[in-house]
């Protein structure tokens, strides 16, 4: 009996070793199990928080977490990411598509940066890379100012934004790539480049003025591009037209009127009064619509040395010719008279009506796109082209400031000089 005692207290002593050895175990992967969770949820938890990591690259640079550096406004960061649409892109992805930024991949090169063309694989896609120079302060205003502006804005007539990348002091935007490039390139191509011919020319017209409709009119608040102009304006398979670089863009309340700002866009498309008074408003933009119109009917730079090497404005070449009834002579030759008349003459006299001197007298975006459609008639313009003086005066109530016209006078020219570069003074 004792043995029997002792050996079934021997086989209870084993059982319960067995189940607390089981127990031990069971609690130990559950406790592991729970604990590598955790760790992912924070993993996964870090990464969204900051998505971009260090890769390093042939040339040793490693952006490190994403955020701008040298004491960046950090409410930047949150604007870009409310962002619908584009993607946020990790640089590794970028200098892979484009052979690490290779020559042999660049499309061209501007006043705050170079554009690459690349290719994402994951998405099949082409795209144009813009890198916007180290160290430009000017350049890195430009890159927010794309990101937080045209990142929210859909219109089949504006270049799109796929994504964006920065960190480690890079700033690089993805657009859709444009295999026909920029306007300017097949209106100034040279002696053996085609001619573009007036089909196209017009549909490109209707295109930017839908564009800039939707801009200034159409979107829930108004967009000052303030840089339009035919190098600004890119070409699709089918030369349809997409208005592109919202560096200098700004947002203004509908029906808030002029902006005061920096003078910034490009000499010969700049509105006359705002680089007099430094104020800027969709008037202003309405203005270099005009200049533009002018250029793609005529095939002419808008400023060009006349007599006495003194700069002429188009705008003066075409009114010019408009005064005598004889508009369409300003046509672009190369074309050979193969264009709609009427077509030609409503471009021309709506650019005119658009670059008028006088801003008070120029038409809303929507009353050139009515008649460059031909829903409104053409208007009827002074034969010498008028010149508006303004007069600045400062009011030191508000900080504000005001501009009076002292009205339209003479003819002559429209008030801009200088050469084709960008102007940006603080």
């Amino acid at each position: 009996v004792s043995k029997a005692r002792r050996s079934v207290f021997a086989e209870a002593s084993s059982s319960s070793r067995t189940r607390l050895l089981i127990g031990s175990s069971i609690g130990t992967v559950s406790f592991l199990i729970i604990l590598v969770g955790v760790l992912v949820c924070l993993l996964v938890r870090r990464r969204q928080k900051h998505p971009i990591t260090a890769n390093k690259q042939a040339k040793g640079q490693e952006p490190e977490d994403g955020k701008f550096s040298d004491g960046d406004d950090p409410a930047m960061e949150d604007d870009f990411e409310k962002g619908t649409g584009p993607k946020r892109f990790r640089y590794v992805e970028l200098a892979i598509a484009t052979d690490n930024f290779s020559d042999e991949k660049k499309l061209g090169e501007g006043g705050f940066g170079s554009v690459y063309r690349g290719y994402l694989k994951e998405s099949n896609l082409e795209v144009a890379i813009k890198r916007v120079s180290k160290g430009s302060k000017q350049g890195k205003k430009e890159y927010a100012s794309e990101v937080t502006i045209i990142s929210r804005l859909r219109h089949r007539n504006l270049v799109q934004l796929i994504g964006w990348c920065h960190g480690g002091g890079e700033l690089l935007l993805v657009y859709e790539l444009m295999p026909k490039g920029s306007l300017d390139t097949h209106l100034y191509g040279g002696k053996n480049a085609a001619v573009l011919p007036w089909p196209v020319r017009h549909e490109i017209v209707l295109g930017l003025g839908s564009a800039l409709l939707y801009l200034n009119q159409e979107w829930e608040q108004c967009v000052l591009h303030r840089d339009i102009k035919p190098s600004n304006i890119m070409l699709d398979a089918s030369f349809a037209a997409k208005l592109g670089d919202f560096g200098l863009a700004r947002l203004v309340d509908h029906g808030r009127g002029s902006h005061t700002t920096v003078l910034a866009g490009t000499m010969g498309y700049m509105d006359p009064e705002c680089m007099t008074t430094g104020r800027t408003s969709a008037e202003s933009d309405v203005y270099s619509f005009g200049v533009v119109l002018l250029e793609i009917a005529c095939g002419r730079r808008p400023l060009a040395v006349a007599e006495e090497e003194q700069m002429a404005h188009l705008a003066q070449r075409v009114w010019a010719s408009y005064g005598v009834g004889r508009v369409l002579d300003a046509a672009d030759a190369r074309l050979e008279g193969e264009f709609d008349a009427e077509e030609v003459e409503r471009v021309m006299v709506v650019g005119l009506w658009c670059a008028h001197p006088d801003r008070s007298l120029r038409p809303s975006i929507r009353q050139a796109v009515g008649v460059l459609r031909r829903e409104q008639p053409l208007p009827t313009l002074p034969e010498r082209m008028p010149v508006a003086t303004f007069l600045y005066v400062p009011l030191l109530v508000d900080g504000s400031s005001s501009t009076l016209s002292t009205g339209v006078t003479g003819a002559g020219g429209s008030g801009s000089s200088g050469t084709d570069t960008t102007a940006e003074k603080s």
